[in-house]
């Protein structure tokens, strides 16, 4: 298995595993031209040419990152696919000089696991909430707030 930055052909396949989560109101949902847009931020776990999973780290500020869409194909879970990716993130996360890198997430277990805390949202800088008023759980978020100091 291979982790990597995210390639165009890989669009397709990442949509794929992140629907099937998102169809169980486990993430939201990414459009294809939001992937295509941000294909940028991606990492993928491919195992020749299957993507495995995914996970992306955007850029929030100078001082602040995201883990976004962090998934596995639900046929490859507890494999360490999903620790793979998030150290990959995290790794990129740490050579940009990113001190803090948070995530809202339905799912929050597998970051405290991973050296994340929770913080409450109003901590965050108003700047992140900019994507949520498109989100259809906008304003009811259920999210957790996590929060890892590099």
């Amino acid at each position: 298995m291979e982790f990597r930055k995210a390639r165009l052909e890989d669009v397709q396949q990442i949509r794929a595993i992140i629907e099937g989560y998102s169809a169980d109101n486990k993430m939201l949902s990414r459009s294809l031209s939001y992937l295509y847009e941000c294909i940028r931020d991606y990492f993928v776990a491919s195992d020749g040419e299957r993507i495995l999973g995914c996970a992306s780290l955007h850029i929030s500020w100078g001082d602040l990152g995201e883990i976004k869409s962090l998934a596995v194909d639900q046929g490859h879970v507890g494999r360490g696919i999903g620790k793979g990716l998030l150290d990959k993130a995290l790794e990129e996360a740490r050579s940009m000089g990113l001190p803090r890198v948070f995530t809202l997430t339905l799912e929050p277990e597998f970051f405290l696991r991973n050296g994340f805390r929770k913080v409450e949202k109003d901590v965050l800088p108003m700047k992140i909430w900019g994507e949520c008023i498109q989100c259809p759980k906008y304003p009811e978020c259920d999210e957790t707030s996590l929060v890892i100091d590099l």
